[in-house]
C-alpha cells in the first residue's frame, strides 16, 4: 500500500530590516546637496543617490558598474572622477554621523 505523504507549502516570512539600516542618519554638507540635509535612513540615502545618478545620466556607458563624479559627487567621492558602484557606499558611508 502505497502512503501520501501530505505536501505543505513553505511560506516565506517576510524579512524584517536591520535596525542599524533603519537609524536616521544626518548627511554630511557634500552629501547633503545631492541627498537633502534632513536625516534619513542608509536606504532612503541610497535610494535618493541612485536616483540622482541615473535622472543625471552619471552611469559609465560601457560599464554600467562605474559612476562618473559630477560637481555635487565629486566632494562625496573626494578626488576621485569615477568609482565602482561598490566602492561608492564605502565612502558614502563616511559621510552619514
Amino acid at each position: 500500500m502505497a502512503t501520501k505523504k501530505a505536501t505543505t507549502k513553505k511560506v516565506a516570512a517576510k524579512r524584517k530590516p536591520s535596525a542599524a539600516f533603519m537609524k536616521p542618519m544626518t548627511p554630511s554638507a557634500s552629501l547633503a546637496a545631492v541627498v537633502g540635509s534632513k536625516a534619513l535612513p542608509r536606504t532612503e540615502v541610497t535610494k535618493k543617490l541612485w536616483a540622482y545618478i541615473k535622472k543625471n545620466n552619471l552611469q559609465d556607458p560601457k560599464n554600467r558598474r562605474m559612476i562618473n563624479a559630477d560637481a555635487n559627487l565629486s566632494g562625496v567621492f573626494g578626488s576621485k572622477k569615477q568609482v565602482s558602484m561598490f566602492e561608492m557606499t564605502k565612502l558614502v558611508s563616511k559621510h552619514l554621523k
